[in-house]
């Protein structure tokens, strides 16, 4: 094995990835397989949204799970774990939901469903993988997705940036918790792509204003943020933890 090789390959990994049937949890499952890791991607759905096709390298499992149903992450986890000699190398905590709505509309319903997935679940899916990940051969990782919203403010999605703002939260207590138990945290904060949860809150005079707040002035490509989970997976990322990265196209960057 080369340099670069040793530096970014995912080889003999196990990797699992929540909200993993479509989109960008779909895309980045794809990519963490193709860098040579054995990947575990569950979702409510259980099946790829789409024809993944012929891998060149890795394996990808899909399977069903409800993140919220902290008993079945526990089962699943163990499931896993123990068809892996005890390992889980890597959580990715990818699924998430938001809702449409302004602030004083809100239900109280509306918004413990939110915070139910975003959160709750992230720190129980963590939880559970722990004694997992303290085996991992190398070091154990958590990458937890975040979102812009957790620094900016949103109009109608005060839920949804409040949930992502409690994943930082979660993703800096947990790194300097476990910073001794061989586990390394981050979070990644994607800035604008495509996806069916994004399309669902955006409509032409939200779309121009987010391709004019960003230097880039286009939308991510899917791609572009799955290279970023891969690299805070592989032995290239073993002394970076607590910290997040945002994926914006300069978003956070730009004044004016």
């Amino acid at each position: 094995m080369n340099k670069l090789e040793q530096l970014y390959s995912l080889q003999g990994k196990t990797i699992i990835v929540t909200g993993a049937s479509s989109g960008l949890g779909l895309s980045m499952t794809i990519m963490l397989a193709e860098c040579g890791a054995k990947v575990y991607g569950l979702s409510r759905r259980g099946i790829p949204e789409k024809e993944v096709g012929t891998l060149s390298h890795g394996e990808i499992i899909f399977d069903k799970l409800d993140v919220t149903d902290k008993a079945s992450v526990q089962k699943k986890f163990k499931e896993i774990a123990d068809a892996n000699n005890g390992v889980i190398d890597v959580l990715v905590n990818n699924a998430g939901v938001t809702i449409k709505n302004r602030a004083e509309e809100f239900t109280t319903k509306d918004w413990e469903y939110i915070q139910s997935i975003n959160v709750s679940a992230v720190f129980s899916c963590c939880q559970e993988a722990y004694p997992y990940l303290k085996m991992a051969n190398n070091v154990g990782r958590i990458i937890n997705i975040s979102s812009m919203a957790s620094f900016l403010g949103f109009s109608e999605v005060v839920p949804y940036s409040s949930s992502k703002a409690a994943v930082l939260g979660i993703t800096r207590g947990l790194s300097v918790e476990w910073a001794q138990d061989n586990i390394l945290i981050n979070s990644v904060s994607p800035g604008w792509f495509p996806s069916e949860m994004t399309q669902g809150v955006m409509d032409d005079d939200r779309k121009a204003k987010i391709l004019n707040r960003m230097p880039l002035h286009r939308f991510g490509k899917p791609e572009e943020l799955a290279a970023m989970i891969s690299f805070l997976a592989s032995p290239a990322a073993s002394y970076i933890t607590g910290q997040d990265f945002s994926v914006d196209g300069g978003a956070l960057a730009f004044g004016y």
